[in-house]
């Protein structure tokens, strides 16, 4: 124990909180003080200058991880028939339709995406109370509302991130994982933060980008220059 308390004592001290560091850096540096005996999510944070309460400041959308997650993303597919075989064939863990609703209505929670196809979304609506607290409600603006379910399942199984902004004007997410190499890490930090530049909402006003932070599950925050300045 308290060889594991020196590791994480000398990780926080490696990390200046005054200075911004590049992604290449901060991938490097988060990397080194991710001293857990687990495999720790890397997880990114953005303070962005937007109210969320008003529709026009919303920050909401995906992005493919170039590296994937480094997470077994389970999914759960509303489909019927010919749709329903599709999201089977592509991976996807529980499918059906008002079945699968039951079961979710009765506890069933062992899923990180929800995707259905348009004609079942009358079916899955009931479920507001259930999904939307998790973030799971299928969205056609997020892809997980689509015919294409194929291709919907497997985007998720790959790495492919939602991000939507909380009432702090805060949008974070688990980017990957401490067994990356930093080289990796920074990719899918770059991606990430390229992919909140081109959401920036209409009504966003001033700086956009207030603060970038990255961190390891149970390490320091590192901050992260953001060299679009805007």
């Amino acid at each position: 124990m308290a060889k594991q308390t020196k590791r994480k004592q000398a990780a926080v001290e490696a990390v200046d909180r005054t200075k911004h560091y590049s992604v290449e850096e901060a991938a490097t540096l988060v990397k080194s003080c991710a001293t857990g005996k687990f495999d720790e999510t890397i997880e990114i944070a953005i303070n962005l200058g937007v109210d969320p309460r008003h529709a026009d400041q919303m920050v909401r959308g995906s992005v493919a991880m170039p590296n994937g997650t480094g997470k077994d993303v389970r999914v759960a597919v509303f489909a019927r028939d010919a749709k329903a075989d599709e999201a089977k064939a592509a991976g996807a863990e529980l499918v059906g339709a008002e079945e699968l609703a039951e079961a979710i209505q009765n506890g069933e929670s062992g899923f990180d995406r929800v995707i259905a196809t348009p004609d079942m979304m009358g079916v899955v609506g009931r479920l507001g109370k259930v999904l939307g607290p998790r973030g799971l409600m299928p969205n056609p603006k997020l892809g997980t509302v689509t015919a294409d379910i194929d291709a919907a399942v497997k985007a998720a199984k790959a790495g492919e991130v939602q991000f939507r902004v909380e009432k702090a004007g805060v949008v974070h997410a688990g980017i990957g994982k401490a067994s990356f190499d930093s080289a990796k890490i920074a990719e899918n930090a770059s991606a990430f933060i390229d992919a909140i530049r081109k959401a920036r909402p209409s009504g966003a006003k001033g700086t956009y980008i207030k603060k970038i932070t990255l961190s390891s599950t149970m390490g320091p925050g590192v901050f992260i220059e953001d060299s679009s300045a805007a």
